[in-house]
């Protein structure tokens, strides 16, 4: 045993350093090999976003330069480009002409405006308030054309934009450069709206030196950025021009979030800078993967396949130990079980001489000497079949008690049509239900069978309520027959009155009595809430059927 043990741990070392040693190759092997296919999928996306802001960038230069128009006061200067700028692909949200106009011509252009059939011609701020062109005193930018014309693009033209915070800027600098510029990230159409750029190309006319306008192209700022899906190997985020410390994350190819960037923040992977509208922007890239990990997973795989062999080895003796493990827990549960069985057969024998015992005792006190043997015949059925009813109930709810009102069913008891019940449907224990079947039938088989002293059968009442707080609570029970009298009565026999007055409230540990009114005869029986429920009986019965092997005897 102990060479063998030796061999095996050599072996087992063996395996071990080999294991350790393709591990460690496999892991620098899939970091370097992750960096690469990371960088060759961030320099395809970034050269892809490129090539799209180029043929944005190109689309607003060949539309500047369409321009040879003789004037420039006109709602009507991009239907020369409409063609043009459809034959590229181009994904603008609305392209927008907007004229450079001198003080003394804004009335010409809001008499055009009126005339192209725009809502409100009228000379705005870029906040759509009124201006005042008397108070003006040098050139002003004039939305005066937009494509498409849609009811939320129809509003623009009459605005001025030279005031606006972020196009007002925008068109001086485009003005002063002589190319088309970029702005800053904003709100397109509405002030709540997508995200986007606006590009902005001057128009220059033949033989002028300023520009006599400007052709503006918006676009939202997800698409551009060409947002990855779920099985991208990356995130994109550009860098906000505005703030050092914020980030525009797209979503999805709708959706762009702003996120602050602390010193805590995770780094990017890399950062590639793309060029649009004359200026350098900056996406920054970050791994949806961590790359150190998965090389660590792949290592960890290496190495669990080189321990296998060590493994098989062991897992022999671990078959053997787990199969005498396993006919012993068998061996367990066969043992278990007999002694469940066994203990159910105890408490079956323990129940069935408990119900022979109580048929014994009615069939004994209703057969007495001298009784009447039609009566007795008829009481000892009835009551032969109000313990079948409860054993019956019993049985259905695996010993754990009977409601209470299924105790008044017609099959349970006579007259049961007569009777009005009433009370919160509790679950009694086995050994009160017995009882209470009994009692219930022996008040109502002794109910006026005949006319009462008015003409009228007896009206039954069957009333309970439980009073007080667990563990102090109460349960009272009242039958009360109307139209009835001691007189029209029948009488109660031995056996009944025993029940009545000694063997029910005994075994519930409560007190009856009865007596008659002026219009009814009254039983009352009370007794606590913890003999007529029993727990101690309901889970003594619960943990035979749960708990094997533990042999409970009542």
């Amino acid at each position: 045993m102990v060479r063998l043990g030796f061999i095996i741990g050599f072996i087992a070392l063996i395996g071990v350093l080999f294991s350790g040693l393709a591990a460690y190759r496999v892991h620098d092997q899939e970091l370097m090999l992750e960096g690469i296919a990371m960088a060759r999928a961030i320099d395809v996306h970034a050269s892809l976003v490129q090539d799209r802001l180029t043929e944005r960038e190109l689309l607003a230069r060949v539309a500047s330069g369409l321009f040879r128009a003789p004037g420039v006061i006109k709602a009507n200067m991009l239907q020369p480009l409409r063609s043009s700028i459809y034959a590229f692909k181009t994904d603008f949200v609305v392209a927008s002409w907007i004229a450079r106009l001198q003080p003394n011509e804004l009335p010409a252009a809001r008499a055009e405006l009126a005339g192209a059939g725009f809502s409100n011609p009228a000379i705005r701020g870029f906040d759509d308030k009124p201006l005042d062109p008397g108070a003006l005193d040098k050139p002003i930018d004039l939305v005066m054309d937009v494509e498409p014309r849609s009811a939320e693009t129809r509003i623009f033209p009459g605005r001025t934009l030279d005031q606006h915070p972020v196009l007002g800027p925008t068109l001086a600098r485009a003005m002063a450069e002589g190319k088309p510029v970029a702005s800053d990230p904003m709100p397109l159409l509405r002030p709540n709206g997508p995200v986007g750029l606006v590009l902005a190309a001057p128009v220059l006319q033949e033989g002028d030196a300023a520009p006599a306008g400007f052709v503006t192209f918006s676009y939202e700022l997800a698409p551009l950025m060409l947002a990855n899906d779920d099985l991208s190997l990356f995130s994109v985020v550009l860098k906000d021009p505005r703030n050092a410390d914020q980030e525009l994350i797209a979503l999805n190819r709708d959706n762009i979030a702003s996120r602050l960037v602390g010193p805590e923040s995770a780094a990017p992977s890399m950062v590639r800078k793309i060029g649009f509208g004359g200026r350098d922007w900056s996406l920054a890239y970050y791994a949806k993967s961590n790359a150190v990990m998965r090389a660590q997973q792949t290592a960890a795989i290496v190495a669990a396949i080189g321990l296998a062999l060590t493994g098989i080895i062991c897992g022999l003796f671990g078959y053997v130990a787990y199969n005498n493990l396993r006919l012993s827990r068998e061996i367990q549960v066969r043992t278990g079980f007999e002694r469940r069985l066994t203990a159910v057969i105890d408490e079956l024998n323990h129940r069935v001489k408990n119900i022979l015992a109580v048929i014994q005792s009615i069939v004994t006190r209703t057969l007495r000497h001298g009784a009447d043997i039609d009566v007795a015949r008829e009481l000892l059925i009835g009551r032969i079949h109000a313990m079948s009813n409860v054993v019956s109930l019993l049985s259905e709810s695996q010993w754990q008690g009977v409601k209470l009102k299924g105790l008044f069913e017609a099959r349970a008891i006579p007259h049961a049509e007569r009777i009005a019940v009433s009370g919160p449907d509790i679950a009694v224990s086995a050994r009160a239900a017995q009882s209470l079947s009994l009692l219930f039938f022996e008040l109502a088989s002794h109910s006026d069978e005949g006319l009462s002293l008015v003409g009228k059968h007896p009206h039954i009442v069957a009333h309970w309520e439980v009073t007080g707080e667990e563990p102090e609570a109460i349960f009272h029970f009242r039958w009360e027959e109307f139209n009835t009298s001691e007189a029209t009565r029948r009488a109660d026999s031995d056996f009944g009155l025993i029940l009545l007055d000694r063997v029910a409230p005994e075994a519930l540990g409560g007190a009856s009595k009865r007596f008659f009114t002026d219009v009814s005869y009254v039983y009352e029986l009370t007794a606590p809430m913890e003999t007529v429920v029993d727990m101690t009986e309901r889970d003594r019965t619960e943990q035979l059927r749960t708990r094997p092997g533990r042999r409970i005897v009542g």
